[in-house]
């Protein structure tokens, strides 16, 4: 294709990068290098990233993103363009990459898009990550990897959608700052995220989660801002504004935000069950719900996101304009791709499929693994209602309802073969070569993809923002019983504590007594996990997910300890609040309850004690019973009857006196 006419391929396009990159910078960048030259013209550097001894507008940083984007396409093969299709996922082994595998992706297939899962020091992920991109320099025309991570900020990780904080700071999931409800809060740690993020080379955030919490028993509650539409949507704004680097689009401090996933992924069908999983592919949101659902990802849009990130889910109650009803799941329906978020929504950034949505779904998919043998992500396909077409079918019927770029598969030859038999047009891979291209230019990747290693190791996880992580934490926690004179806990009163699930060192560290017995304690911190059942150990993801019933069964050994012990000591319980969990039989053995949203044991200490106050309300209402939950309509937010708390509650208790001496 020609110059002119890639350009003029531009018409039309709206791309999330500021008003301000279409102005020339002034200023000579940084320009990091391996092996590619360094040009010099009328006192500037440039990189030679295609070696031909010349400053190609590609090359020229004064010119804007759009313009060199195009430029750049007009110099690529077909080949070259189908792998800025595609994100990869790097393989590791240890801490480390599977370098072999990597140079085969990056050079061979040309894929330049990657998540990391790598779990190592911020040095060592800084050190390998630029390894990586001076493997990406030998491609024939330099151009540097974008690497991305699912969320890796928050205590635990859940294999296929985050992954644990490791050195990096641990805030509370995003729940904690719904239940804080401060978005100046929230855009301040989502810098906090793009800071660490950008020192290890990630410039990717497959975030945030703007799906509301519908259905109570909904495995992925605890990646959300919680029930509440409009503070949902407040949350997301921050939290794009914060991880991009402001609200008017990414440019070379930004880490691009992912908003995902669009949209009605929260009102999973089934009894909550996930999408990740055939047995529950079905989302249950309605025409008439849907809008309450879209607002979380305005606010996204307003903030400029980057990209949105469609559901697994098939919104089997929705139709289109036509009242044809929807059959496939979102990222094969054009309805909720292009007539909905484009047309009728505005949004004009990237579109990435979730993971693996390509991946032939066979026997194992549908039914899960066989008695006796391991269930494993190789067998993970959610490709539902185009399960039974070809490869390169599900690849084409992808581009044409809107996927810009397809996560978590480098099948560039099925795609490849979508584009040569005529069912992908190649008008339709400029388009979105353009916008992956020109977000990789406007965040600032071709002057320089590298890090240094020592910033790293010296900023993620440091002293300030780890104390800034804790504070959040404690604040996050959400008092919902508490008498007896036990708030806020005192070592003039209850010095003696018997803990069951926490470390004693917190509590020791600011003069509390541990014991070994409750009946020989002032009072017992209790920490327990929400209730949950193991209900499909045959799929991948049904294995890792917490699903089924949301109360604490008859005998449940949890709430058989809490009895006991409060059989001789009064009870202060604090449960982890990943869902709404059911605490009408746990409530009458506690003297003092409280949920958390992701809060280590210290975090814990400084709550209880005082030493920074709980403020936290509830982000969802919490149900009096399961016939509650199941006669809930799982698209519309806190409709249970009679619950036991409702959303935004919050104890009334007294404001504590900070003990100063005590406060680490």
């Amino acid at each position: 294709m020609r110059k002119a006419t890639i350009l003029a391929a531009l018409t039309g396009i709206a791309l999330t990068v500021p008003a301000s990159a279409e102005s020339l910078p002034t200023r000579q960048p940084h320009l990091g290098t391996r092996t590619i030259p360094i040009l010099h013209a009328q006192g500037l550097a440039f990189r030679d990233l295609n070696r031909d001894g010349q400053v190609e507008p590609y090359e020229d940083w004064r010119l804007p993103p759009p313009r060199r984007a195009a430029d750049l396409l007009s110099r690529m093969r077909p080949d070259e363009k189908i792998g800025q299709m595609v994100h990869g996922s790097l393989y590791t082994t240890g801490d480390d990459y599977i370098v072999a595998n990597a140079s085969q992706e990056i050079l061979d297939k040309h894929v330049t898009a990657m998540i990391t899962r790598l779990a190592a020091t911020p040095a060592k992920l800084a050190a390998a990550n630029n390894g990586l991109q001076a493997i990406a320099e030998r491609g024939r025309l330099g151009i540097p990897l974008s690497l991305s991570s699912d969320p890796r900020n928050q205590l635990e990780g859940v294999a296929g959608a985050s992954v644990a904080a490791g050195g990096f700071t641990a805030f509370p999931d995003p729940l904690g700052f719904a239940a804080i409800g401060d978005a100046r809060l929230t855009r301040r740690s989502a810098d906090i995220v793009r800071r660490e993020y950008k020192a290890v080379g990630i410039r990717i955030a497959l975030s945030p989660q703007a799906d509301i919490a519908t259905e109570p028993r909904w495995p992925r509650i605890d990646g959300t801002f919680g029930s509440n539409p409009a503070l949902a949507a407040q949350m997301v704004g921050a939290y794009v504004a914060g991880i991009q680097g402001g609200a008017d689009g990414i440019g070379p401090d930004s880490v691009a935000a992912v908003v995902k996933h669009w949209v009605g992924y929260g009102a999973a069908a089934d009894q909550g069950f996930d999408s990740h999983n055939y047995y529950g592919r079905f989302s249950a949101v309605t025409q008439t719900a849907l809008p309450r659902h879209v607002i979380p990802f305005q606010a996204a849009f307003t903030a400029h996101v980057a990209a949105v990130m469609p559901m697994y889910s098939l919104p089997k109650q929705l139709h289109d304009a036509e009242r044809h009803s929807i059959r496939t799941a979102a990222g094969f329906s054009r309805y909720l791709l292009t007539d909905l978020l484009r047309h009728r929504y505005h949004f004009t950034g990237l579109v990435l499929s979730d993971w693996g949505i390509t991946n032939d779904c066979h026997e194992t998919c549908r039914v899960g693994a066989k008695p006796g043998a391991e269930p494993n992500w190789s067998d993970f396909s959610p490709a539902w209602g185009v399960e039974d077409l070809a490869e390169e079918d599900r690849f084409a019927k992808g581009v044409d309802a809107g996927i810009e770029q397809f996560g978590g598969t480098t099948r560039v030859d099925a795609l490849m073969a979508a584009l040569r038999d005529g069912k992908i047009a190649q008008a339709q891979v400029d388009r979105a070569v353009l916008k992956v291209l020109t977000q990789t230019f406007a965040l600032g990747l071709f002057e320089d993809p590298y890090v240094d290693p020592d910033t790293a190791a010296k900023l993620v996880g440091n002293a300030d923002f780890l104390a800034e992580a804790q504070r959040t934490q404690a604040r996050s926690i959400v008092l919902l019983q508490a008498n007896r004179g036990l708030f806020p806990l005192s070592r003039a009163t209850h010095r003696r504590l018997f803990l069951r699930g926490l470390a004693p060192q917190p509590f020791a560290a600011l003069g509390f007594t541990i014991v070994d017995r409750p009946n020989q304690a002032d009072a017992a911190i209790v920490r327990l996990a929400a209730p949950h059942q193991l209900l499909h150990p045959n799929f991948a993801a049904g294995r890792v997910q917490h699903e089924g019933a949301l109360d604490f069964q008859p005998g449940d050994p949890d709430l058989e300890a809490v009895r006991k012990i409060a059989s001789t000591t009064p009870v202060i319980a604090i449960v982890h609040l990943d869902r709404p969990a059911i605490l009408t039989s746990l409530r009458p053995y506690t003297a003092m309850l409280a949920g958390d949203f992701g809060a280590t044991d210290a975090a814990v200490a400084d709550a209880l004690t005082g030493i920074v106050r709980p403020e936290g309300r509830l982000p969802f209402e919490l149900p009096s019973s399961m016939a509650a939950v199941e006669k809930q309509r799982p698209d519309l937010p806190d409709d249970s009857v009679a619950p036991l708390y409702p959303v935004g509650f919050r104890a009334v208790v007294p404001t504590p006196k900070i003990n100063r001496r005590a406060s680490r």
